[in-house]
């Protein structure tokens, strides 16, 4: 039996902008967004008995089809004809559950990118992303990855020129006992930001090129210094949830770090450093206080592209 294995990262966002309400009832969103070493790994394997099986080491987690890993695969069968294709599916978790870091989003990337590759079917790039965008709006960016201008509902992406890859460290921390719904964290947002979301598609695109020509991207191609990080989320959750304030508090102490801010919608935080070996000394310096706050933390690089078939399994097909 055909077996691989695919390794899905994480990511954060460096910008999140709630521009306006769509005709969909989903949000307009400008994003940029950038992937981490941290990542989840996804087993698969081929069965002759035209079933879908996922087994995790999280008991927390869903093996059926409410989880995104199942659907993609039943979805790229679908897409293809072929209900006869089968699997054996095993995640391995690292990526933090609910945290905001697209964990979910990016296993499902991963099912797809896999089981691509397993079946044989050669599907172009094309055709994965259009199934992503199907199964929800950050898969796109995580099937891609690197660093993305995301637009839309967040599929639609450009990706960001730089002169070479970033070499950010990257100190994430996150409270285990604590997750955000990512629905009540944008329902927070349209009660108490809606007077002031934008209308109409040419003002959606006003506020894009803004983003395209502003500071951040400046910082992100070495022409500016690191401007405050926006998340427009995390103004409404951090009133809300104590251990995003306390820990927010904590990273903006990190000497040495260049930017703070909450991935998504939270409770993920993290702060951006020159190197990786600055957000190590970072964590050493404060790691105290951050497990006395119960939290836990990462040190971990950023990252240029998305999920990606284990360079053993590539090497060999």
């Amino acid at each position: 039996m055909a077996e691989l294995s695919v390794r899905a990262p994480a990511k954060i966002n460096l910008h999140l902008e709630v521009l306006g309400c769509r005709p969909d009832g989903f949000h307009e969103l400008a994003m940029v967004m950038q992937t981490l070493d941290l990542h989840d790994r996804l087993h698969l394997q081929t069965r002759s008995d035209a079933t879908l099986t996922l087994c995790s080491d999280r008991s927390d987690l869903p093996n059926d089809g409410n989880n995104l890993i199942i659907k993609a695969a039943d979805r790229l069968r679908q897409h293809v004809g072929r209900s006869d294709l089968g699997a054996s599916m095993r995640l391995e978790k690292r990526i933090p559950i609910g945290a905001g870091l697209a964990g979910g989003s990016s296993d499902a990337a991963a099912a797809l990118v896999g089981l691509d590759a397993l079946w044989d079917l050669g599907l172009g790039r094309s055709e994965l992303l259009h199934l992503a965008a199907e199964l929800g709006s950050d898969v796109p960016y995580c099937l891609a990855g690197g660093t993305q201008l995301c637009f839309g509902r967040g599929e639609l992406l450009e990706p960001v020129s730089l002169p070479e890859p970033l070499p950010l460290g990257v100190l994430l921390i996150k409270h285990p006992e604590v997750s955000v719904s990512t629905p009540w964290a944008y329902g927070l947002c349209r009660q108490l930001r809606q007077a002031s979301y934008l209308e109409g598609e040419t003002a959606f695109e006003q506020r894009r090129q803004a983003l395209r020509q502003g500071p951040l991207l400046a910082a992100l191609q070495g022409q500016a210094p690191w401007p405050p990080l926006q998340n427009d989320l995390q103004t409404v959750v951090e009133p809300e949830v104590a251990c995003v304030r306390e820990g927010l508090e904590l990273l903006r102490q990190a000497p040495g770090a260049l930017a703070v801010a909450m991935s998504g919608s939270g409770p993920s935080l993290f702060a951006l450093f020159s190197t990786l070996t600055e957000a190590e000394r970072a964590l050493e310096h404060g790691g105290g206080a951050l497990r006395a706050g119960g939290f836990e933390a990462w040190c971990c690089r950023c990252s240029g592209s998305g999920v990606s078939l284990d360079p053993v399994a590539a090497a060999d097909r």
